[in-house]
């Protein structure tokens, strides 16, 4: 794994990129007094209620509460995990990423490696596009791809190909040095059984090219065309490139199909996807030989808010479906939404789909059971309901899993089933699962404090640090809050234009995170001209809730203990400065 990316190019980054600039090119921005306006791009909206500030280098959405800096854009637009983000707005500034030393299990590459590593890819998925049309045995091929029901057009669309039958026909087209000839091998185009003689991986194979969020190529997948050549598929090994854990075949062509993906269909092979594409059916996606993981599922409920899973009706079908359900509970929150579509025994997508025609088969996803069915199913299953041992076991399995469910909605309504199963009411069960209720109650009652007045005043306007003293000794006085407001203070005196921005990227993994953007994004109100005295004033109001703190920890301990004499001197010093702060 790659070292950590050093927090000081985050933040170059978030300097280098003009967020206005960026999100302008994507959506579209209209001046608006000193901000800028659009309809938001994270839902549907008729007037704009979508802002961006070229001061603090920040989005926001008052209709949905979509808020963030250029790199959260990226992610939340892009679909792009946070790292896939950096590397995407480094691409655009022509930057190479670095990585800190220690934690890497090898040298670091340039941008310039790996776009070599793309690009041999891509050179690669060509080179099969190539033998698809010219090879000798290509009429066989192409006979076979109409003889699956696939047209030209999809054939191209997913760059589907042809590995030829020699063994080193893609090693002497792309291997022409010592370099290429490594570089096939690490990246799992050739092997290599002595030294300096390698052979191509795939061999006599219709070849389907997966690519990453970005649309690049990262890996194959080669089906045989005849029942005695081997195992069906062969999928890449894992590289530097490509983690299939991660990856799913058909997202970034489902996402090219779409502006906005309603719902995401799973199915389970590469033929299954392709199949439903040449019926019209653009949003299926399969995993790469492996089951639906939890990254699976967060990057498809990224992506849409309805996923659907499509697997066999036997055992395996069922038990892979049991393994995405249990993968998909922590990312189903309010309006997301998990069904499941058993097929009938000896079908599968792509045959089900030419059988029945795109209408039949998109009524059976209609029709699809909702994953608290799939749920009770599974979890019933071989428990006797009659017995109390059995209502008990069904307890002690459910309540694990629903605990791992954000929605306060799918929790009540799975509670109300669980009760209703095993004799006892919503209210009784509410008690036994720990509920994320609370944490909203505590996020509506979001009050602005003295404290959260001065650190959003601070948070918006960094610029503002410098006019008052900064004490880190006030640290000691455990005020709620004085530390954070301290850390923000010292950010904004070491880097000076630091941004709203560039100070939210720093906390992005901290406790604080969402309370800060709450703050960031706060509508303060106070004139321009004002706002320097009131955060003073508000800051005065701090530190002296901050001194009388220490002033009544030396009175107790003057009572209990008895001071020294710095003590006492303190104490007279404390006494004296809170009285001139009164007069």
């Amino acid at each position: 794994m790659a070292g950590k990316i050093p927090r000081q190019f985050i933040d170059d980054l978030l300097a280098r990129t003009d967020i206005v600039e960026l999100i302008d090119s994507r959506v579209g921005l209209k001046k608006a007094g000193k901000d800028y306006q659009a309809c938001c791009p994270f839902h549907n909206e008729k007037s704009p209620s979508f802002t961006v500030s070229q001061d603090k280098q920040f989005y926001h959405c008052f209709g949905c509460g979509a808020n963030g800096n250029a790199i959260s854009f990226v992610m939340e637009y892009d679909k792009l995990e946070f790292v896939d983000a950096i590397e995407e707005l480094a691409s655009m500034l022509n930057l190479d990423v670095p990585r800190e030393q220690g934690t890497s299990s090898g040298p670091q590459r340039t941008a310039e490696q790996k776009r070599s590593d793309y690009d041999l890819m891509l050179h690669a998925a060509r080179f099969y596009q190539h033998q698809l049309k010219h090879h000798a045995n290509s009429k066989t091929v192409i006979d076979y791809i109409k003889g699956r029901g696939l047209s030209g057009e999809t054939a191209k669309k997913f760059m589907i190909g042809y590995a030829p039958s020699e063994w080193e026909a893609l090693c002497q087209q792309l291997g022409r040095n010592k370099e290429q000839k490594e570089q096939l091998v690490e990246l799992k185009l050739a092997s290599e059984k002595s030294p300096g003689r390698q052979f191509d991986f795939f061999r006599d194979r219709l070849m389907f090219p997966i690519r990453d969020k970005r649309g690049r190529v990262i890996a194959f997948g080669g089906r045989v065309m005849q029942a005695d050549q081997g195992p069906k598929y062969l999928n890449s090994p894992e590289t530097r490139i490509f983690h299939k854990g991660f990856e799913l075949y058909g997202l970034y062509e489902a996402k090219q199909a779409h502006k906005k993906l309603e719902h995401i269909l799973i199915v389970e092979g590469y033929m299954d996807v392709v199949a439903l594409a040449e019926q019209g059916i653009e949003y299926a996606v399969a995993a790469l030989g492996t089951a639906t993981t939890a990254e699976h599922m967060h990057t498809l409920f990224r992506t849409t808010d309805k996923v659907i899973c499509c697997y066999d009706g036997d055992r395996a079908g069922r038990d892979a479906a049991w393994r995405a359900l249990e993968n998909a509970l922590p990312y189903l929150g309010d309006g997301k939404s998990l069904k499941f579509v058993f097929l009938p025994d000896g079908e599968d997508p792509d045959s089900l789909v030419q059988k029945e025609g795109k209408d039949a088969f998109e009524a059976r996803l209609s029709e699809a059971d909702d994953f608290t069915k799939v749920l009770f199913n599974k979890l019933s299953q071989e428990i006797d309901l009659t017995q109390d041992a059995g209502k008990a076991k069904l307890l002690s399995d459910a309540l694990p899993l629903i605990e791992k469910i954000p929605s306060d909605f799918y929790q009540e309504n799975i509670l109300e089933h669980l009760g209703r199963l095993i004799g006892r009411t919503r209210e009784q069960l509410n008690n036994r699962v720990k509920s994320p209720k609370q944490q909203h109650a505590i996020e509506r009652k979001f009050k602005i404090t003295p404290m959260r007045q001065a650190i959003g005043i601070l948070l918006q306007h960094p610029s503002l640090a410098t006019s008052i003293a900064y004490m880190p000794e006030l640290a000691e006085m455990k005020i709620a809050g004085i530390e954070l407001f301290l850390r923000i203070q010292h950010l904004a005196l070491e880097r000076e234009g630091i941004t709203t921005a560039q100070i939210l990227e720093s906390f992005r993994d901290g406790a604080e995170y969402d309370a800060l953007v709450k703050l960031a994004t706060w509508q303060h109100q106070i004139n321009d001209d004002r706002l320097e005295t009131v955060f003073k004033n508000t800051f005065k109001f701090i530190e002296d809730q901050c001194l009388n703190y220490r002033l009544e920890t030396l009175l107790i301990k003057d009572k209990t203990q008895g001071l020294s004499s710095e003590e006492r001197l303190e104490c007279h010093l404390l006494t004296q400065a809170l009285k001139g702060s009164n007069s």
